[in-house]
C-alpha cells in the first residue's frame, strides 16, 4: 500500500509540471521533459531558434523547488572564471589556489547554460566533470559542487568531434519548435500579461529535500510491465539506424519511472515510453523517426490524444474554409465523405478506449466533426 506521504509527493510533483507550463503557451512538452530530467537527477539539452521560452522554463523550474540557480550565456571568449568564480588574489600570494565561488556555477543545484556548444577547450573539460562526477577539477583542488541538473540551450546540434562527449552527457534532448499557429492568438494575450508583470509568480511547490526524495522513489517503480517491449523498441531503433549506447539504454529506466511519478503511478505503463524520443535520437530528424516508430509500437493514451488532436485541426481548418465558398463547390462533396469516415473513427476510440481523458476528448472532437457535417450540409440545403 503506498503511504499517504508518498501520494502527497506524487501530487505535488505533477502539480509541479503543472504550474512549470502555465506561464507558457504550447510548452506542456517542455516542462515535462524539464521536469523528468530534474526528478532522474540527470542533465538536458533543448536545441531551437532563440525566442522560444527556454531560459525562462529553466528559471522558473528553479524557483519552483527553490533551488540555487545560476544562469551564463556563453560566447567564444568565455573565460572560465565567469563561470567559476575569479582566483582569490589574496590567498593565491599565500601560495593558495582557491576561487571565490560565491553566485557562480560552483554553487548551484539548477544551472542553465546559453549556446553551450560555445564552450572553449578550458570550459569544456570542467564542464564533464561536473555534469559526471559533480566535481570541480581546478587547479590543484577537487571541488565537489551540490549541481543537481544542468539545463542547456543550443541553436543546433553540434558538429565537432571535440563536442561530442559533452552533447553526449545530457541524458534528455529536446527539440523546441516555435509556437503552431492556431496558439498565436493566445499566445500574443500571454506574452502581453508577462510584458505587464501580471502572471503569476512562482511559488515553490516542492523543495530540494522533495526532489532527492523522488530521485530515490524512482528505485521503487515496478518496470517489469514494459522491458520485454523496451527491449523490442531497443531492437527495432537498431534496424531503423538510431543506435543506442548502452549507457543509454541503462539510464531511461530512470525516465522510464520518472515519466510513471510524473502520472502518480509506481508502475511503470507502455504510454511511459515515450519518453524515448527525448533520449534516444542524436538530431531532429531522428527525433521524427524515433517518435514515428513509438506511435506505431505503442498503444498508448498520447498516441490516440496526438491523432485526435490533429483531426480536431482538420476539422477548424475545414470550418474555415467552408464558410467561405460557394454552395455549389464540388469539394464540399470530398469533404463531406471525408468527415464522415473520420466521424466513425473518432466514434471507435470514444467507445473503445478505457481512459477517461481519451474518451472526453473523443467526444469534444466528434461534435467538432459533427459542427463540419453540419455546415456541409447548409450549403447543400440538405
Amino acid at each position: 500500500m503506498v503511504s499517504q506521504a508518498i501520494n502527497s509527493l506524487l501530487a505535488n510533483t505533477s502539480k509541479f509540471v503543472e504550474e512549470l507550463a502555465k506561464p507558457f503557451v504550447g510548452r506542456e512538452e517542455e516542462a515535462r521533459v524539464l521536469a523528468l530530467a530534474i526528478i532522474s537527477g540527470e542533465h538536458v539539452v533543448l536545441i531551437g531558434e532563440p525566442g522560444t521560452a527556454k531560459s525562462a522554463l529553466a528559471r522558473r523550474a528553479a524557483e519552483l523547488i527553490n533551488a540555487r540557480f545560476f544562469k551564463y550565456l556563453l560566447t567564444k571568449f568565455t573565460e572560465p572564471d565567469e563561470l567559476f568564480g575569479p582566483l582569490d588574489i589574496t590567498a593565491l600570494k599565500q601560495g593558495k589556489y582557491v576561487r571565490i565561488t560565491k553566485n557562480k556555477l560552483p554553487e548551484a543545484e539548477i544551472a542553465f547554460i546559453d549556446e553551450i556548444f560555445n564552450a572553449n577547450s578550458a570550459i569544456l573539460n570542467m564542464f564533464l566533470t561536473i555534469m559526471n562526477e559533480r566535481i570541480l577539477y581546478d587547479g590543484y583542488n577537487e571541488i565537489k559542487v551540490p549541481l543537481w541538473t544542468m539545463i542547456a540551450a543550443s541553436n543546433n546540434v553540434p558538429d565537432e568531434p571535440e563536442l561530442q562527449a559533452l552533447y553526449d552527457r545530457f541524458l534528455f534532448k529536446h527539440f523546441v519548435k516555435p509556437i503552431s499557429e492556431d496558439k498565436w492568438a493566445e499566445l500574443l494575450d500571454a506574452s502581453w500579461k508577462i510584458e505587464a508583470g501580471l502572471y503569476e509568480k512562482a511559488e515553490p511547490v516542492l523543495s530540494m529535500d522533495d526532489i532527492r526524495r523522488l530521485n530515490k522513489l524512482l528505485y521503487e517503480v515496478n518496470l517489469e510491465p514494459i522491458k520485454e517491449k523496451l527491449l523490442k523498441l531497443y531492437a527495432i531503433f537498431e534496424d531503423q539506424g538510431i543506435h543506442i549506447t548502452d549507457r543509454r539504454k541503462g539510464k531511461a529506466l530512470k525516465a522510464i519511472a520518472a515519466s510513471a511519478l510524473i502520472d502518480q503511478r509506481l508502475v511503470a505503463k507502455e504510454e511511459d515510453l515515450f519518453i524515448l524520443k527525448h533520449i534516444t535520437p542524436k538530431d531532429a530528424d531522428e527525433m521524427e523517426q524515433t517518435y514515428a516508430i513509438l506511435l506505431d509500437e505503442i498503444k498508448a493514451t498520447e498516441k490516440h490524444l496526438r491523432e485526435l488532436a490533429e483531426i480536431e485541426r482538420n476539422a477548424s481548418e475545414a470550418k474555415a474554409y467552408i464558410a467561405k465558398v460557394s454552395d455549389f463547390d464540388p469539394r464540399l462533396v470530398d469533404y463531406l465523405r471525408s468527415f464522415e469516415t473520420v466521424r466513425e473513427r473518432v466514434r471507435r476510440i470514444a467507445e473503445e478506449t478505457s481512459d477517461d481523458v481519451v474518451r472526453q476528448r473523443a467526444l469534444d472532437v466528434l461534435s467538432e466533426i459533427s459542427e463540419v457535417i453540419d455546415m456541409i450540409k447548409r450549403k447543400f440545403m440538405i
